[in-house]
């Protein structure tokens, strides 16, 4: 099957020229919300990354920023884009910008400067209640500043890739209808941490919310982020959820590699959601081949013009 992989990670911890100056990736050993990151912090390149797949063809991809606490995100935006110029494939970039900074609107302009720029990315997942959850280390969806620089995206017709725990949905709804012409991307799948029947029951809640904003995307990814085990059955209520409330005209995929090879092989990954949307296209009656088709490509090609 042909696709674009709409969230994958590069990196290059073991390098010094250029040194990114990696946070999180040279903490080897430092336990993160998905898990022992250990067998990842090492260099991951675009080599190791086209050759992930050996049952399905990628035909354009999406890099997603790194770490939000670099010295300088511009170099790794720079970095990104040297390492992507010879791949023979569309591609595009998701920058980290700080939102919450007065210097935000100079900052994009020097990440624009790439010419590959779709979007950017800054989590705002944060639990309170569980610290070891957080990525955030505070909330931006409540800072005055950060809003106002989400209209700053919007003026450049770039994208917005939120990622966030279902506990914030409803906030971040009423946050992102304040900024219809933004084009949200809901990371990872709503990030569903929780699989009790009041979590499961809270994330449907928040998805619903969500997916009233005309302008809300879903990404579909990250499953092994909170569970380990994943399978097509685990999954399934997501995607039924999702197919539902946002159709596949508003879904997307991506593998989230090198992050979710901890958990799976990317084969395992595309086949195991291209089951699920198989399953879910037949019971609501749809075209599984039209269905496939927008979520593994269309979207991904409307939404970040990859």
């Amino acid at each position: 099957m042909k696709l674009i992989d709409a969230h994958h990670h590069l990196w290059i911890p073991q390098q010094t020229d250029p040194d990114i100056g990696y946070g999180w990736l040279r903490d080897v050993g430092a336990p993160k919300p998905f898990g022992d990151p250990t067998p990842i912090q090492r260099d991951y390149e675009w080599p190791e990354f086209i050759d992930e797949s050996t049952e399905h063809e990628l035909i354009g991809t999406v890099f997603l920023q790194t770490d939000g606490a670099l010295p300088d995100p511009v170099a790794e935006t720079n970095w990104v884009s040297g390492a992507l110029s010879n791949t023979g494939l569309p591609h595009r970039i998701v920058s980290f910008l700080d939102l919450d900074s007065p210097t935000a609107a100079s900052e994009l302009e020097k990440h624009q400067a790439c010419g590959l720029l779709a979007g950017v990315r800054q989590i705002v997942s944060r639990l309170e209640a569980k610290p070891e959850l957080c990525f955030a280390g505070k909330h931006y969806l409540r800072s005055a500043q950060w809003q106002e620089n989400l209209a700053l995206l919007a003026k450049h017709k770039l994208t917005f890739d939120l990622q966030l725990y279902p506990e914030q949905m409803h906030e971040a709804a009423e946050v992102f209808n304040r900024h219809p012409t933004l084009t949200v991307i809901v990371d990872h799948t709503g990030s569903p941490w929780d699989n009790s029947p009041e979590g499961k029951q809270r994330w449907i809640d928040g998805i619903t919310a969500l997916s009233k904003l005309p302008n809300c995307v879903m990404k579909l990814s990250g499953f092994g982020m909170f569970n380990t085990n994943w399978s097509a059955d685990s999954i399934q209520y997501q995607l039924q959820h999702c197919l539902s409330a946002f159709g596949p005209d508003r879904m997307l995929f991506g593998s989230n590699y090198p992050v979710d090879k901890l958990m799976a092989s990317y084969d395992d990954v595309v086949n195991r959601v291209a089951a699920g949307l198989t399953s879910e296209a037949q019971k609501q009656g749809l075209s599984v081949d039209e269905v496939l088709e927008a979520v593994f490509i269309n979207t991904a090609r409307r939404v970040y013009d990859v």
